[in-house]
């Protein structure tokens, strides 16, 4: 899986439909851990977004300070 393409909104929806499908029991055995898998990279993905988000804010903020 390509997770660095993605965009962080499309890995949010991918991980809600796996959430979804765990919640439903819709997959069995092999197919959970496969989505499960999935859905760490998911989230690594997008927790490396969102901390990148915040230095680079933090770091404006700074920047604005010292104008």
């Amino acid at each position: 899986m390509a997770v660095k393409k993605e965009t962080y909104s499309e890995a949010m929806k991918k991980l809600e439909i796996i959430v979804s499908k765990i919640e439903s029991n819709e997959l069995d055995i092999d197919q959970l851990g496969d989505n499960i898998k999935e859905a760490q990279k998911l989230i690594k993905f997008c927790r490396d977004k969102l901390y990148k988000a915040d230095a680079d804010i933090k770091k404006m903020l700074e920047e604005d300070k010292e104008l």
